[in-house]
């Protein structure tokens, strides 16, 4: 994306955060995956280190560090430093926190700050958050945290406890067509108008619907909902569209999905359905909790939704008989 939207009241919390006397050292950036928050990080770490009469760098910045996943073992980092494609690791680790602390023992390149960027703070293993609460509670000189958090539950009480938080709000519809007609052209208006539904306010989840092809996915999620399936067979062609060996972004966006799906059909019902509904919501959150760091079978995850969902259909029954 070449625009965000819904970040103007960010930009000015942190603006005037920056303009004050005491810049807070820690700051979790919160909102729904794909809503740019990465992107304001890294270009709010660079107004951040900026200082008068010191020449920036166009490119890679000496004073801010970005932390994310790692390759997932030795061969993927061989990959990586190939240049190649590499698969990543589920958490962000202790010793890349460890390894980062070191290096802020040594004063700043340039000016008097640097920025710490933490994508996603929600990702760290406990004994990462654990290390990282070390340097939030004492942070070394000219040294500001920016956490980014898509789910901002997930992470240790201590660290939002010491951390000032910027919300990033869902897009609006009207916004989301806009931002996928100029992402995604090849969508027509029936595939953005589902990629939106699904999206739930994220630009990026919609972007991601496009791109994996989960338009078929979220059809035969819905049918599930609305129908039931007794005799599996729509849980079959939703394996099938799936595929056999999908990638762990697809896996992850289809959790999301069904959970979108959820959602959506708790907008009207009736009040004794709500437990049924809450129930299954939070089941799909557990597995969206458990899904990056559980080497799920893409067979059984995929079977594992759709019973969810046939579940709550059955559920909804008597009161739609």
């Amino acid at each position: 994306m070449t625009a965000y939207i819904g970040h103007d009241q960010a930009w000015d919390d942190w603006r005037r955060a920056l303009s004050g006397d005491r810049m807070h050292h820690g700051w979790i950036l919160s909102g729904r995956k794909g809503v740019g928050k990465s992107a304001f990080a890294r270009a709010a770490a660079r107004e951040l280190v900026a200082e008068d009469g010191i020449r920036q760098p166009e490119g890679e910045h000496p004073d801010i560090r970005y932390m994310s996943h790692p390759p997932k073992n030795d061969a993927e980092a061989r990959k990586r430093d190939d240049g190649k494609p590499y698969e990543l690791a589920r958490n962000i680790k202790v010793d890349q926190i460890r390894e980062l602390q070191r290096r802020l023992n040594t004063r700043p390149t340039l000016g008097s700050r640097r920025a710490v960027i933490v994508d996603p703070a929600d990702d760290m293993e406990t004994s990462a958050a654990n290390a990282l609460l070390k340097s939030l509670e004492e942070p070394p000189a000219g040294t500001f945290f920016l956490l980014i958090a898509h789910r901002i539950g997930r992470l240790l009480p201590t660290i939002r406890s010491r951390c000032r938080v910027l919300n990033f709000p869902r897009v609006s519809d009207v916004d989301m067509d806009a931002i996928l007609a100029r992402e995604s052209p090849q969508a027509d208006a029936a595939m953005r108008e589902a990629a939106i539904a699904a999206a739930s306010g994220s630009p990026g989840a919609a972007i991601d619907f496009v791109e994996l092809d989960l338009a078929k996915i979220h059809t035969l999620m819905r049918q599930v909902v609305d129908r039931g399936d007794p005799d599996f067979s729509l849980r079959g062609r939703l394996a099938a569209a799936m595929g056999q060996r999908p990638s762990r972004e697809k896996q992850l966006a289809s959790i999301e999905l069904a959970r979108a799906v959820v959602a959506d059909n708790m907008r009207g019902v009736e009040h004794a359905q709500i437990p049924a509904l809450v129930e299954t919501h939070g089941e799909l959150v557990r597995l969206a909790g458990q899904a990056p760091t559980y080497n799920f079978d893409p067979g059984l995850l995929v079977m594992e939704i759709g019973t969810l969902l046939a579940n709550l259909a059955a559920s909804r029954t008597p009161a739609n008989g």
